[in-house]
């Protein structure tokens, strides 16, 4: 029976990480639809089937992205300061030392987001935008960067893959000025947040389905595209192109790449490389957590 339940769980984790991912194309799609390259922002591509998949977190950017953001959140008063902190030492403890129970990781996944239910989508965007400025501009690594400029320089699109909220992510490209952004989609009516994930996070094996549900949709060739990222939870990601780089990557994907022949950029210092250790655990699990600070706020509030 709990060999039954098993395949159930493996069963239901992909359905919704196929979920996620076909969500995540298709606002990507939409997005990019709707900032044509007529503005000038952005050149139009002259090689049509291929492309570049870069992660965010610790691979384009210091640290984590979503972290940032809760960060500036608490500075505006959508949670304390106190419920941060608290967060982020409970995910310190469970990424160390714990195992992900799949009852409760699904109960988390689904409360996601759930800290701007009830809140408009252009609140939040307007949002992301001041704390990008604010927090993140400065932590976008420069070489990674130089990476994905090569891509465009070569007529090719290039897009972020990251557990981000969608939303978040598409500013990060914007500013960056990228094709577009893969990410989390949360889902809204009539333009308000519901508090609720379309499928699962966008992470392990949902950017898989994502980059390949992207392909599909833009009539890209995976085996003449390539994808970045520092993490070995993305390595279903980078097995579906044709060129993988392991950037700035962690224990477990440069033993991978070694093993598969990656190639590896690092562009941290021995110093850099230590700091950025502990927010990387701290922000890996804060699009989650944010959520419990997030509700816990709201609960002081009606008490």
């Amino acid at each position: 029976m709990s060999r039954r339940r098993e395949v159930d769980n493996i069963a239901e984790r992909e359905r919704l990480a196929a979920l996620a991912g076909e969500a995540s194309a298709q606002a990507a799609v939409a997005s990019a639809s709707a900032t044509p390259e007529a503005d000038g922002s952005l050149a139009a591509p002259t090689d049509l089937t291929a492309a570049a998949f870069f992660d965010v977190d610790n691979t384009m950017m210091m640290g984590a992205s979503i972290f940032h953001f809760a960060r500036g959140l608490a500075a505006r008063k959508y949670f304390s300061t106190s419920d941060l902190a608290g967060f982020a030492w409970q995910q310190v403890k469970f990424r160390i030392g714990g195992r992900e129970d799949p009852a409760s990781v699904r109960a988390s996944r689904e409360q996601a987001l759930s800290f701007v239910a009830g809140r408009s989508v252009p609140e939040i965007v307007s949002l992301g935008e001041e704390i990008y400025d604010e927090l993140m501009a400065d932590r976008i690594w420069s070489g990674t960067r130089s990476l994905a400029q090569m891509h465009l320089d070569a007529g090719q699109r290039v897009w972020l893959v990251t557990a981000t909220p969608v939303e978040l992510a598409q500013i990060i490209a914007r500013r960056l000025g990228l094709t577009g952004a893969l990410g989390t989609v949360a889902e809204s009516v009539d333009g308000i947040y519901t508090g609720k994930l379309v499928g699962d996070l966008l992470h392990g094996r949902a950017k898989a389905h994502a980059v390949r549900a992207l392909a599909a949709e833009e009539g890209l060739d995976l085996r003449r595209c390539t994808a970045y990222s520092d993490s070995a939870n993305d390595v279903p990601m980078l097995s579906v192109v044709g060129t993988a780089v392991a950037v700035n990557p962690d224990s477990g994907l440069r033993e991978t790449a070694r093993k598969r022949g990656w190639e590896i950029r690092d562009f941290r210092t021995g110093r850099k490389a230590a700091r950025i250790g502990v927010p990387s655990v701290l922000g890996a699990g804060a699009l989650a957590g944010a959520v419990a600070a997030g509700l816990a706020y709201r609960r002081r509030e009606r008490i």
